[in-house]
């Protein structure tokens, strides 16, 4: 299905005043066990549009998050969406969380892995700052599934993490421009279902490539461009288990 000349916004990157909780409350588990960077590496699915990370948490500590992600608040979604959204069912939670977001970015090899992968801000789209402190938390039981949308690129101030221990960090004019998926459960926890689509523009003579589907990995980080250059995509439906997703977003400065 090629976009339309109106895009869809997915409502996931518009987050409300409403959904977000202003401070940091959730008391998140260490994350430990991890692998160490010289055991992971970054694989191109599409050029400069979509990349993953295989086992950057190691099964046991996903167990551990699935666990404690499901005594969290979660809300369901409406059935319908506002007008010109793309129709999503799931039952999510948001946090701004500064700290726990420098975790995932500096705590984890993500940081050292992207960093290393490609260093030309052509890529990422500017100068690489760590990752959104807008945490996403989303749980897709059977019959749940996220339509197909584009991931809109915001503005934030981003606060730079303080050379001092207790000192205030360095408040930046930052901009998201590459959506981070990190999934926690696939076909070995039970999730049947639940793969992450795109949709490649179509072409000139009306026919688009090939769809590009990224199963489901336990531990795995998605990461793909958005804004702008995002490319149409989709979370297919649930059929069985349930798909649990702990959602970011790379930021550089504007």
């Amino acid at each position: 299905m090629a976009p339309t000349s109106k895009r869809k916004s997915a409502s996931a990157t518009k987050p409300s005043a409403e959904t977000i909780q202003p401070n940091p409350s959730v008391n998140w588990p260490p994350l430990t066990p991890l692998l160490p960077s010289t055991d992971l590496s970054v694989t191109t699915v599409v050029p400069n549009q979509i990349l993953t990370i295989s086992s950057l948490w190691p099964s046991k500590l996903c167990t551990t998050y699935t666990s404690f992600l499901s005594s969290l608040p979660l809300t369901t979604t409406p059935a319908g969406p506002k007008r010109g959204l793309a129709l999503r069912v799931n039952d999510r939670f948001q946090i701004s969380d500064p700290a726990f977001a420098e975790r995932l970015w500096s705590g984890t090899a993500l940081r050292e892995l992207v960093l290393g992968y490609e260093k030309s801000q052509n890529v990422w789209g500017g100068e690489m700052l760590g990752l959104n402190p807008n945490i996403r938390v989303y749980r897709y039981r059977p019959g749940q599934f996220f339509d197909r949308h584009y991931d809109d690129s915001n503005d934030l101030t981003f606060t730079l993490p303080s050379a001092n221990p207790g000192g205030e960090g360095l408040p930046v004019k930052a901009k998201t421009t590459w959506t981070m998926l990190l999934y926690l459960t696939d076909r070995s926890t039970g999730c049947v279902g639940g793969e992450t689509v795109f949709y490649p523009e179509a072409k000139k003579k009306g026919k688009g490539e090939e769809p590009v589907v990224c199963e489901l990995e336990v531990g795995m980080v998605l990461l793909h461009r958005h804004g702008r250059e995002c490319m149409l995509h989709e979370g297919r439906e649930v059929t069985q288990g349930e798909k649990w997703v702990l959602r970011s977003d790379i930021c550089v400065k504007r």
